[in-house]
């Protein structure tokens, strides 16, 4: 049969036999199994995928590969129309359960139009159903097809029923044996999946996995082995993680910081190098901590290992090079993602460790989607924090170990998630079953099991008032926050409304440490003096080092002049300092005696060992438990030697003051699952509009009221507007909002009319208007710029007339002044292309500032969407300049910026386009685009002016 393409629509013999595919209507993630089954079908017949026969003397009930336009290809067997008991050997067939996968069902789509009066497969079927949660091996005999020899020498094995007779790990095997030494007619009778032995395959290296360590112990007990496979003793619990990694094969070590994961991965490598000959690890980790890997496998080992650097041509060729027998390959997330098909081809590594593997969280991001695309027959995951917010990250990073662990997505959802009404998650139920579901691959142990072998901790808040000006601008945040508050108790809030709440909130916090954050001419921070005594009483002490971290560089800019006032040695670990340069200065924190201080945003609180600390002084609370614990862990982990003291400066009745019981109830999710502490049936899962309400009140301590409604509503008018409305209307549109009034008819009925110039957000504008009145919110209406302007003319002339009572104006721009004459038009023209430029220019800065800030604040990837819209809209300004008429949502092509602002095209094509740049790119590199968009907008003011 010749290679064809899946039909686009199914066949009439499809729609007499199989459902249509009609356009699915989903409640959100509640799906049925039919549901998804229908899924795949429309998938099939939309996506395009050839198919090409591979048994031509099997037409129909053959196999067959189906490929896509990305290049994938998976062997698809055919055995029954009728039921799900069909193969193929992709991804998703292998998880879902379904008993058929999109590739399945482009066959049948093909293979029905063919004229067969049988429903099943003339030969004896022997196969793996996946119809159901567990897979089964199962014996199809055909009906009224009479195969003697071969039916005799299939029910050797199988039961009448079609059950096997015994453990399939012995009798398939020996039944592939027998059918191979069969006679030709014997072996064209009967099918045995090309699924099945691999499967068979995979099932005994599992079974064989408990029996290995077994065996391992026996021999070490014996002195035919040892556990002494690195250079420095291990602790009990070190080794039980290193045979957990290398016995289990893939692995998650989800061990709490500072319990030294990252020497049992190096100890299982040295293991699995001396056992099973592996000969290539990739280590996959921050770009912050490979110099860090490379320290420890020199530490432990005498196994060479190689950053991978330099440009992508250099780490390809890092890649495929074997000189000097390198064993480990260190590589960063970022270039997994641009290298990841080279690396499996040229490295094709054994073993492939994710340190801090939170990273593919996000089964999402295109990090988490390259990263699973490795294969290897070894994987170990560590982190710490496999759990940071919702469940559903621990199923993404247990995909890449075993994407049969957990099951589908669809599954998963439908066993773990409470969901309400409309298919969304309201909750977390079977907590128990999940955590039994992960234990034979998770390994965790938290300090308290092992408290033994390291020193005590102490945990202490020091509550910080602040001072009246920091109150102040601490209130005018507070106020911001406390009108969405109230807007969110009516509606949902818009995005721009949210992006507004989460800016106001960070503002908040960076305030709790000093408004200097946000203001180079505000120095106020009460905590800077608290930190001044600690320091003077921790550094009196001899020997003692100390850790402090803040989430902002800007703080720690003050924390680092009183440093240098106390005279007191530091070292400075930000995300501006380039990677090189951290660790000279973690190495010289750690060898000088005079360097007693180490002053770090969160980029040095991962994967560091910094043991010749014992104080830790957090000067703010991050948003997260695990990256507070990550902090601390840097101290307080293996081979500290002395007990270690853990500080938290708090501004006192703050949000960050609030904070602390967030902070709590985050722990109790990983607890539950990770631990199986505390109550796994069911935790609550705070979401929808009341849930944020509640956690704004609680992190903000403020109250919003319902709105009250008038007495006798029912009789009266709509009220007033409140006064932000116009306000309101501004912040949404800008300068395309021209004109607001409100109008009143005869008969009391209000009208909001809007002159808005270009794209009309109609929704939005009405959510504003509703949050403004009470009651019943009056009518919007809504006219452009030109058939307003028409408007006008026609009273002008006397055509038509405005009514004399029943309008109030709340909004007028100046672009709608009338021209007189063709002169003073032109020059009205010229005042409103400038003021639009202006008004662009003035947005373009803030986006700038704001995008300053967060990267000053070490938020360089939160700062790039800012970065990218401030310098969009600084073109535009300069384009509203010459006086061309595109909106500002359209991107201004190249050759126009090449021709007007020649300079800044790469800046441009950067921010457009170079999503993998964007990726990798490293607060020094951000730094560096905000101040060439300054420039441009520099530029562009210049020619305003």
């Amino acid at each position: 049969m010749p290679r064809t393409r899946a039909a686009s629509k199914p066949s009439p013999n499809t729609l007499k036999q199989e459902p249509s595919a009609r356009a699915l209507r989903l409640q959100g993630w509640r799906t049925t199994d039919d549901e998804e089954i229908e899924r795949r079908r429309q998938r099939a017949a939309s996506e395009p995928l050839t198919v090409e026969a591979i048994e031509p003397a099997h037409p129909v009930f053959g196999a067959f590969r189906v490929s896509s336009e990305t290049g994938s290809a998976y062997e698809v067997e055919i055995r029954s129309l009728s039921r799900r008991d069909n193969s193929c050997g992709c991804p998703d067939h292998l998880v879902n359960g379904l008993g058929t996968c999109k590739h399945v069902e482009a066959v049948l789509a093909r293979v029905r139009s063919a004229k067969t009066a049988r429903m099943d497969s003339e030969r004896i079927e022997v196969f793996l159903r996946r119809d159901g949660e567990r897979p089964e091996v199962r014996a199809q005999w055909p009906a009224g097809v009479r195969r003697p020899a071969a039916s005799a020498l299939v029910e050797r094995f199988f039961t009448p029923e079609g059950a096997l007779h015994g453990a399939p790990l012995d009798l398939l095997p020996e039944l592939a044996r027998a059918l191979k030494s069969s006679p030709p007619r014997t072996r064209g009778s009967i099918r045995l999946s090309r699924h099945l032995l691999p499967w068979v395959e995979e099932e005994r290296r599992r079974a064989a996995r408990t029996a290995a360590r077994e065996r391992f112990l026996a021999d070490a007990e014996a002195g035919r082995e040892t556990l002494d496979v690195v250079r420095h003793p291990l602790y009990p619990y070190q080794r039980e993680g290193m045979l957990h990694l290398a016995f289990t094969e893939r692995a998650l070590l989800a061990d709490e910081m500072g319990l030294g994961k990252t020497v049992q991965a190096i100890a299982a490598c040295a293991l699995l190098r001396r056992l099973r000959g592996v000969e290539r690890v990739l280590v996959v980790c921050p770009a912050s901590l490979k110099g860090e890997w490379e320290e420890q496998i020199a530490r432990f080992t005498d196994l060479p290992a190689r950053l991978i650097f330099g440009p992508r041509a250099q780490r390809l060729s890092q890649y495929g090079s074997r000189d000097g027998g390198t064993f480990f390959y260190i590589a960063n997330y970022e270039q997994i993602v641009q290298d990841g098909d080279e690396i499996q081809r040229r490295l094709a590594p054994d073993v492939i460790i994710l340190d801090e593997a939170q990273r593919i969280k996000n089964w999402q991001s295109r990090t988490a989607q390259a990263v699973k695309r490795l294969r290897s027959p070894y994987a170990f995951v560590l982190t710490g924090t496999p759990i940071e917010n919702r469940i559903d990250e621990l199923y993404s990073i247990l995909q890449f170990l075993d994407p049969a662990l957990l099951g589908p997505l669809f599954r998963f959802n439908r066993d773990f998630y409470e969901l309400d009404e409309r298919g969304r998650p309201a909750g977390y139920k079977n907590l128990d079953e999940l955590h039994r579901r992960v234990a034979p691959v998770l390994l965790r142990r938290r300090k308290d099991e092992v408290e033994g072998q390291l020193p005590g901790r102490t945990d202490k808040h020091y509550l910080v008032p602040m001072e009246e000006e920091q109150l102040a601008r601490y209130g005018d945040y507070e106020k911001r926050v406390s009108q969405l508050l109230a807007q969110a108790r009516r509606r949902p809030l818009l995005p721009e409304e949210m992006d507004k709440l989460q800016r106001w909130l960070a503002c908040m916090r960076m305030i709790c440490d000093t408004p200097y954050i946000l203001d180079s001419d505000c120095r106020i921070c009460p905590k800077l003096a608290e930190l001044r005594e600690i320091l003077a009483e921790t550094l009196a002490e001899p020997g003692t080092k100390v850790l402090i971290f803040s989430e902002w560089e800007r703080m720690l800019e003050l924390a680092r002049d009183l440093a240098q006032e106390m005279d007191a040695g530091f070292a400075w670990h930000t995300g501006s300092v380039p990677t090189m340069r951290r660790r000279d200065e973690i190495r010289r924190f750690k060898e000088d005696p005079g360097c007693r201080l180490l002053l770090s945003t969160d980029s040095g609180s991962v994967g560091l060992n910094l043991q010749a600390a014992s104080v830790v002084i957090n000067l703010d609370l991050p948003w997260n438990p695990a990256r507070l614990e990550q902090r601390i862990a840097r101290a307080w982990r293996k081979h500290q030697t002395r007990p270690v003291r853990v500080l938290h400066l708090v501004a006192e009745n703050s949000i960050e003051h609030r904070m602390i019981s967030l902070l709590a109830g985050k722990q109790a999710l990983a607890d539950s699952v990770l631990d199986g502490r505390g109550d796994l049936s069911a935790l609550p899962l705070p979401s929808g509009r009341k849930a944020l309400v509640e956690r704004l009140e609680a992190l903000t301590g403020l109250t919003a009221a319902p709105p009250v409604r008038p007495e006798n509503q029912d009789t009266q008018p709509a009220a007033a507007p409140n006064e932000p409305l116009a306000g309101e209307l501004l912040a949404l549109l800008g300068d395309r909002l021209l004109n607001l009034e409100i109008c009143t008819a005869p008969d009391g009925r209000e009208t909001v009319l809007a002159v808005v110039d270009g794209g009309v957000p109609d929704r939005a504008m009405e959510a504003v208007i509703q949050g403004q009145f009470a009651g019943t919110p009056p009518a919007l209406e809504l006219i452009d710029r030109q058939a307003f302007e028409a408007i006008e003319r026609l009273v002008e002339m006397g055509v038509l007339q405005f009514a004399p009572e029943g309008r109030r104006r709340l909004h007028r721009s100046p672009v709608l002044e009338p021209e007189k004459d063709a002169q003073g038009a032109a020059r009205v023209a010229r005042e409103r292309r400038l003021a639009a430029a202006r008004d662009l220019l003035a947005r373009s800065e803030r986006k700038l500032r704001m995008a300053a800030v967060l990267a000053g604040g070490g938020f360089s990837a939160e700062a790039l969407p800012s970065l990218r819209e401030g310098v969009e809209l600084g073109l535009h300004a300069r384009a509203v300049m010459d006086g061309k008429d595109s909106p500002e949502t359209d991107k201004l092509p190249d050759d126009w910026i090449e021709a007007r602002l020649p300079p800044h095209l790469p800046l441009v094509r950067t921010l457009r386009d170079g999503s993998e740049v964007l990726l990798g790119a490293t607060p020094g590199e951000v730094g560096a685009w905000i101040a060439a968009g300054e420039v441009l907008v520099r530029e562009v003011a210049n020619a305003l002016l």
